[in-house]
């Protein structure tokens, strides 16, 4: 395979909740709009913001993490979309600078241009020095500029781009107020974003921030400008893990839960288990559908707590999984999935909800984070890498298989997340990235697979 040339920019921002979701989300919607093909990329574990990138772009997002995802697959994933697409979009994640490895080593690594979205709405001149300290605070990155966000008048643009050392990296700013109705532009809840497909006017909501950025020097480049920030991606010098598993699940057919309830969902972990061979069929529990005809089951997370009625209400599902486990089928459930199957779970008001009870315990709903952060989890079958965002925990007294621990740190007791085995279950709050130890994962499902 030869290199492949893309112009391609990473939204990157001094910290969370600055609007990067937002931009990179209309700058996908602004570019779809024009015809062209869009590809959108997510650094680090994330499950919520995909979705809006997904609806701006029409296709598939995946993640990109130097730990996480590995060094082969990104480049692999990058020169894949660098051959089909017009324009690559890459969401940073935190700030720029953020984690180990961070957004800026990424850009770095594949010489990617930088736009800086800055929340200039508490600040005057300042702006110009936050600007200067990002740019110059890793000498070799290329910058594309930095775009200034919930700026509240004129008058206040212009004092931001007045405080910039270099003008060139102007790109504009975007209002404070950008009128959708009278709710919040992407709004928010525990764990982060409200996802797309739960909003019925999501689109529109993206169409009024992309008409905003049309306004700005950003959205007023001519496509031969935005070849100034073409990258050239190297052929990948191996195959990412994904393309080196066996068919461990050849012949076995994998039902996935997959609705507002369960929607923490990678794409690369839906490739993976194809990969490996497995039939995957699809049903909603909030929709009442019942369990299909399958060998395994898989429960992925989301958010169980904000649905118990509508769960406990689909009897013909509970019944089809205590089914499914009696026979001695496996379910690998995973986090909100995890939840679903305990006793049920007590909210932030105190109140108890009960659901499905296959998995003895209770959680408990908590108001501060109780796991965040990358994780690996070492099986006799290999190193699972993955990482951990919750904030309920689970009172049960199913034994601990393994725990989890920081990446390169052995596993500790009362620490890390728990993997919970249940007869044919494997349960927890653990969320993995199936192509780092696909054959755990087959086992799991129940492939016979030697250690």
């Amino acid at each position: 395979m030869s290199s492949a040339r893309c112009p391609t920019l990473l939204i990157a921002a001094p910290a969370s909740g600055q609007g990067k979701t937002t931009v990179t989300a209309a700058l996908a919607r602004w570019h779809s709009r024009q015809g062209r093909k869009v590809r959108v990329f997510k650094c680090g574990p994330d499950f919520l913001d995909p979705h809006w990138h997904e609806l701006a772009s029409a296709a598939p997002v995946h993640s990109l993490d130097g730990w996480m995802t590995g060094p082969e697959d990104m480049a692999a994933r990058l020169h894949a979309a660098a051959q089909e697409a017009d324009v690559i979009l890459i969401e940073g994640v935190m700030g720029l600078f953020d984690g180990s490895p961070s957004a800026a080593e990424l850009a770095q690594r594949f010489n990617i241009p930088v736009l800086a979205v800055v929340d200039a709405g508490a600040m005057s001149t300042t702006f110009g020095a936050v600007v200067y300290g990002l740019v110059h605070y890793q000498p070799g990155l290329r910058w594309a500029g930095v775009l200034a966000n919930r700026v509240a008048t004129e008058h206040h643009a212009q004092l931001l781009q007045a405080g910039l050392r270099d003008p060139a990296l102007w790109q504009g700013a975007l209002p404070k107020v950008i009128p959708v109705g009278d709710t919040s532009l992407l709004p928010e809840r525990h764990l982060g974003l409200v996802a797309a497909h739960e909003l019925g006017d999501a689109l529109q909501r993206l169409d009024a921030v992309a008409d905003a950025l049309e306004q700005t020097p950003l959205g007023q480049r001519s496509w031969q400008q935005w070849q100034d920030w073409a990258v050239d991606f190297a052929a990948p010098a191996a195959k990412p893990a994904a393309e080196a598993i066996h068919p461990w699940l050849q012949g076995r057919t994998v039902a996935v839960a997959r609705d507002a309830a369960f929607s923490f969902i990678y794409p690369a972990n839906l490739d993976c288990l194809q990969a490996m061979g497995a039939k995957l069929v699809f049903f909603s529990p909030l929709a009442g559908e019942g369990l299909p005809p399958c060998e395994a089951v898989w429960l992925p997370g989301g958010y169980p707590e904000l649905h118990a009625p509508a769960l406990m209400a689909n009897q013909a599902v509970q019944n089809g999984l205590r089914a499914h486990w009696a026979a001695g089928k496996p379910i690998w459930a995973e986090c909100g999935g995890m939840v679903a199957l305990c006793e049920g779970i007590t909210g932030h008001d105190g109140q108890f909800a009960p659901l499905w009870g296959l998995l003895p315990g209770r959680a408990v709903l908590q108001k501060r984070l109780a796991g965040l952060g990358m994780q690996q989890l070492a099986t006799d079958t290999g190193l699972l890498r993955g990482h951990t965002f919750h904030y309920s925990r689970l009172e049960s007294p199913v034994p601990v298989l393994a725990r989890s621990s920081r990446p390169g740190q052995a596993p500790e007791a009362d620490k890390g997340e728990a993997l919970y085995q249940h007869g044919s279950l494997h349960a927890s709050y653990f969320h993995a990235w199936f192509a780092s130890s696909p054959r755990t994962i087959a086992r799991w499902l129940g492939a016979e697979v030697s250690a």
